[in-house]
């Protein structure tokens, strides 16, 4: 039962192969094209993950999110979001690896069973990379006008932010 997770690819491939056989399909040439829409698909989404990834290094060189942390730290403060995850709230919407790194950070200096520790782990695990997503999906079938997918995205996010604070309070840390 252990090794299950090994043969599932395998067991896939095959019953799709068996099944394109059964169905009179040109699994070759249906492969091809496949692989072809795949290269299209990825030339289209590696400008907008350029431009994202370039704009991450830029925010974080320049020393913009330590200034907008501090700015907001009060008002953080104040609904009970601990100061060190506010950078990990401003980058988790843009950057998985970003958000990593900054959770690392936040693990290294304050340990992963601490209440922060707990917090960042909870908004890692409830929140996405809203704009890589956005990037990647919608860059690869051409849309360009994402209406309300954005802020709907964000509300989403800052749900998850709020809630993370408060489901660690609430099964770690009552009183």
């Amino acid at each position: 039962m252990d090794n299950i997770g090994s043969f599932i690819l395998p067991i896939t491939i095959f019953l799709i192969v068996i099944f394109g056989f059964s169905q009179k399909v040109k699994i070759f040439d249906t492969f091809m094209e496949g692989a072809k829409d795949g290269i299209k698909s990825t030339l289209l989404i590696i400008p907008p993950l350029i431009g994202l990834i370039v704009s991450i290094s830029m925010v974080k060189a320049s020393g913009a999110l330590d200034i907008f942390t501090c700015a907001i730290a009060p008002l953080t403060n104040s609904v009970g979001i601990p100061e060190k995850t506010i950078p990990l709230m401003i980058l988790r919407p843009i950057s998985g690896s970003g958000s990593m790194a900054i959770i690392n950070n936040i693990f290294s200096q304050s340990g992963p069973d601490s209440f922060i520790g707990k917090v960042a782990s909870t908004m890692m695990g409830s929140t996405e990379t809203t704009f890589y997503a956005i990037a990647v999906y919608f860059g690869s079938v051409n849309i360009k006008n994402t209406r309300h997918t954005i802020p709907a995205a964000l509300c989403a996010d800052f749900s998850g932010f709020l809630m993370s604070v408060l489901t660690v309070k609430f099964l770690f840390f009552r009183n």
